[in-house]
Formats: structure tokens, C-alpha cells, sequence
């Protein structure tokens, strides 16, 4: 298993990368994964990580690119939920890099 120290916390990260207990989440916890990723995480990004978890609390799944983009459009306007706009913020693989920073699981059809 692998680790990310954060502060003075070293948290468990499974084989690809992803948080191994949700619950050691938090906004310093985004940040560290996104530079592991060499990406800042800007307020576009954000928005997305929070509507995520959102997705998550209330489905209890990663969605997949395709649900991703859905549920973005529908939640803020297709000018945001469109995968020119995610793959921008996400380097091409919106579903995947989202999850893993905003702390959740791998979607689960996801490559």
C-alpha cells in the first residue's frame, strides 16, 4: 500500500492511487493528491470535487465519465457539464482524477 503525508499524517493509498478510508478526506488531503497529480486546483475545480462527493453521498458511487458529464450539466448548466470542459480541468480523464481527488472510490468502469 502506499502513502501520502499530509501534514504530519501519512495516509493509505491503494494501488492506483486513490484514498483507502474516504473518511481521511479534507480539502489539505485534495491538495496534496492534485500536486502527487502536478495539477493546482483552481475554484473550477473545486465546484466539480464538491458536486462529487455531493454524487456520492447521495448515489454512494464514483459515476463514470458519461454520468459525470450528465449530472454536471444538470446540476451547473451544460456550459459545465460537458467533456471539453472536464477533460480541460481533469487532463483528459474527468471521471478517474476527479474521484481521486475528491476522495472517493475509482469509478468502477473506468480503465
Amino acid at each position: 500500500m502506499n502513502t501520502l503525508t499530509v501534514g504530519a499524517r501519512a495516509l493509505e493509498l491503494d494501488k492506483d492511487g486513490y484514498l483507502a478510508d474516504l473518511n481521511d478526506w479534507s480539502t489539505e488531503v485534495a491538495n496534496a493528491l492534485a500536486s502527487a497529480e502536478e495539477l493546482e486546483l483552481t475554484d473550477e475545480h473545486w465546484e466539480i470535487l464538491e458536486l462529487l462527493r455531493g454524487f456520492y453521498q447521495e448515489f454512494q458511487l464514483s459515476p463514470a465519465t458519461r454520468p459525470l458529464i450528465k449530472y454536471t450539466a444538470l446540476k451547473l448548466g451544460p456550459e459545465k457539464g460537458n467533456s471539453l470542459h472536464l477533460n480541460r480541468l481533469f487532463k483528459g480523464t474527468p471521471a478517474k482524477l476527479a474521484a481521486k481527488l475528491a476522495g472517493l472510490p475509482r469509478p468502477t468502469n473506468c480503465l
